[in-house]
């Protein structure tokens, strides 16, 4: 199991031996919870330090929208596989293998919604380090997904720390203790038993038990 300055390393070294022009996609799955964004955001800090510029690609923004969502019976499950527009992300991770300017969507938490074209990666980045919970999930349609990064890793953390953390989040946003209940129990916890469970196959586990190493 590597820490994210090892995994650094070892990133920076493959985009290096990479032909120019060729952009490194390093998928970084994980639970909800388990600290998925700030290791993102911190990876792609310590392979820029590394001379190979670096950039967070959440998966989130894909999460299709709460009115569709409804029209589906599937507002109540959202965050789960079935609720995210795999096709659309597989577009996006064929566009930014090469290095060229992508704008990608991002996930307004406190909105509840996804707003295209809110990050722009680069043409000199040279590393995406791609998070969301479903990257190595190994069902269709997502069994697509994980074929098309040059390196798979899986944050771990145990099943209790999950649920601490996961209630901060909720409570930070205001939520009842019964919607937080009730998220926690019919779709956070599910899902992440279903990634830990559920994931291909990782190249790397990091271990995300510990907020201060990541």
């Amino acid at each position: 199991m590597l820490d994210l300055a090892a995994f650094a390393d070892d990133l920076a070294a493959r985009a290096g031996a990479l032909p120019p022009g060729r952009r490194l996609l390093a998928a970084l799955a994980g639970p909800p919870g388990a600290g998925k964004s700030t290791a993102a955001e911190r990876l792609a800090a310590l392979v820029s330090a590394r001379g190979q510029p670096a950039q967070a690609v959440p998966m989130d923004g894909f999460h299709y929208d709460d009115a569709v969502l409804r029209d589906r019976g599937l507002l109540a499950l959202k965050g789960a596989p079935e609720t995210f527009d795999v096709a659309g992300l597989a577009a996006l991770l064929d566009r930014l293998r090469p290095m060229q300017e992508v704008a990608v969507p991002l996930f307004d938490r406190e909105l509840e919604i996804s707003r295209a074209g809110a990050r722009i990666v680069g043409a000199q980045t040279r590393v995406a380090v791609v998070e969301g919970n479903w990257l190595l999930l190994d069902e269709a349609p997502w069994n697509a997904i994980a074929p098309r990064f040059d390196v798979r890793a899986l944050l771990t953390c145990p099943l209790e720390t999950l649920r601490a953390r996961l209630t901060r989040r909720w409570q930070d946003l205001d939520f009842p203790p019964e919607a937080i209940a009730r998220k926690l129990d019919e779709v956070d916890l599910p899902n992440a038993r279903r990634v830990l469970a559920g994931s291909a196959r990782a190249d790397v586990q990091v271990d995300g038990t510990d907020p201060a190493a990541l």
